[in-house]
């Protein structure tokens, strides 16, 4: 068996589609705002990303660059701002952020209906209610990029390994929400790859190369890998040992171009969600 693979570039592509005539259809197009703090190198390449997506499918977006050496104070007045300008539907806050800045309070802080990270409280509870309304972007690419596959949690083992509030749990809920079998795993999980063989779809999202072997993939798997790290040799890796593990799942997502281009797309659909939420209500 050797795994077919979960192409996020292509599925990207379908989505980017779908959601370029859904643009094309508003009279109105929204709005991002999306915030930088320093000169964080990766911060700097995501950010650029984002905005080319925007242009190419023609949401408006605001790059607001701030120093370094922003304190708290003055990031929560430029968000309050932000929050208040009826012209801005969205806003994405790039991490990491300086030390200085507490990241938990920024995320608080956004306006819940234009927190298209989906990690403010809001959002965050309505997911665990089942009630989703704007939700993480990575565990909603994954979602995603199975529909695309129609690969069918309903009813499945999951497990999900990785406990952030990023990916691992907003990822679990909605795996829940899709009438899966859950089972979460992370640093502290004794014997990983008996809980891991277990699984009929298997995600980890914990950004440690070579973390999944194909010693503790089930045959036959559904194995979608979002961890990404540099390797000892300085390359983009993610958890699963790809060539171990495709030799014993069914699908496998890679790293670069599995689940990171269905995030980048998520986020703009998040972006053209919000602008409605905030239409409906105006």
């Amino acid at each position: 068996m050797v795994a077919k693979i979960l192409d996020g570039k292509a599925a990207s592509v379908a989505w980017e589609a779908e959601l370029a005539a859904k643009l094309g259809n508003m009279q109105a197009k929204p709005c991002i705002a999306l915030v930088r703090v320093g000169e964080d190198p990766a911060s700097v390449t995501y950010v650029k990303k984002k905005i080319e997506m925007c242009t190419r499918l023609g949401i408006v977006s605001q790059f607001v660059h701030l120093p370094q050496n922003t304190t708290q104070d003055e990031l929560m007045a430029r968000l309050e701002k932000l929050n208040t300008d009826p012209r801005i539907h969205a806003i994405l806050v790039q991490v990491p952020l300086p030390d200085q800045i507490d990241a938990v309070a920024v995320q608080n802080a956004i306006a819940p209906l234009k927190d298209v990270d989906g990690f403010g409280p809001e959002n965050m509870g309505l997911l665990l209610m089942g009630r989703p309304r704007l939700v993480a972007a990575t565990p909603a690419g994954v979602m995603r990029l199975l529909k695309h596959y129609s690969l069918d949690v309903t009813g499945k083992n999951c497990v999900v390994v990785g406990r952030s509030n990023i990916v691992g749990k907003p990822l679990a809920q909605l795996l829940l929400n899709a009438d899966a079998t859950v089972t979460m795993a992370h640093s502290k999980t004794q014997n990983l790859a008996a809980v891991t063989k277990q699984a009929d779809f298997l995600f980890s999202a914990v950004g440690k190369p070579g973390l999944i072997t194909g010693a503790m993939v089930k045959k036959g798997a559904i194995v979608v890998d979002i961890g990404t790290s540099k390797n000892d040799e300085g390359k983009l890796a993610g958890d699963a040992q790809f060539e171990s593990v495709k030799k014993r799942a069914a699908w496998l997502s890679p790293v670069p171009g599995g689940v990171g281009p269905m995030t980048i797309m998520s986020l703009m659909a998040n972006t053209i969600s919000a602008y409605e939420l905030q239409n409906k209500r105006a």
